[in-house]
């Protein structure tokens, strides 16, 4: 986990304070919940069937036990609402910069435009970012996800490069 982050973190939101912090194990369920409350996210797998929880529990342990990582939850009235992945990544380009990875950013499909989404994304520029001595903050969004890229472009965030990924065969 990033030992560095300042969590947890109150979060003021347009429905009230929520509460940004390190997930747990017990947490397991609830972010499975928020993958798969999303449409890209379902088609791609994430239903949130019981057979699938392992996989889900191993890859939170995992992502908690690695020192670059953690995975963050957002509370709101003792009920967990968003969530997002952070990865602090060390680079030789751009003089050595190191950079804060975004990735599976998800806020309850009920309480989007909410203001906590906004909230989330200030306080990774505003807090997460220079606690761990990143130049940069990045996230890839699916190319389907045009409603996200507007809100990150909102929020400065701009879309200079094109990504790509590889499926890599099971067998």
């Amino acid at each position: 986990m990033l030992d560095a982050l300042p969590l947890p973190q109150p979060l003021e939101s347009r429905i009230g304070t929520a509460l940004l912090r390190r997930a747990t194990v017990d947490d397991t369920d609830a972010v499975i919940t928020l993958l798969a409350d999303d449409p890209i996210s379902a088609a791609r797998g994430d239903v949130a069937s019981d057979e699938d929880r392992p996989a889900y529990a191993r890859g939170l342990v995992e992502i908690l036990a690695e020192p670059s990582n953690d995975l963050l939850v957002v509370e709101l009235d003792g009920t967990i609402v968003g969530t997002l992945q952070l990865t602090s990544i060390p680079g030789m380009a751009r003089r050595g910069a190191r950079r804060l990875l975004v990735e599976a950013v998800r806020v309850q499909s009920s309480l989007r435009s909410s203001g906590i989404g906004s909230a989330v994304m200030r306080w990774v520029g505003e807090a997460a970012a220079p606690a761990v001595g990143a130049t940069m903050v990045q996230l890839t969004s699916d190319a389907a996800r045009t409603d996200a890229h507007r809100f990150y472009e909102r929020l400065g965030y701009v879309g200079s490069h094109r990504g790509f990924k590889y499926s890599v065969p099971q067998g």
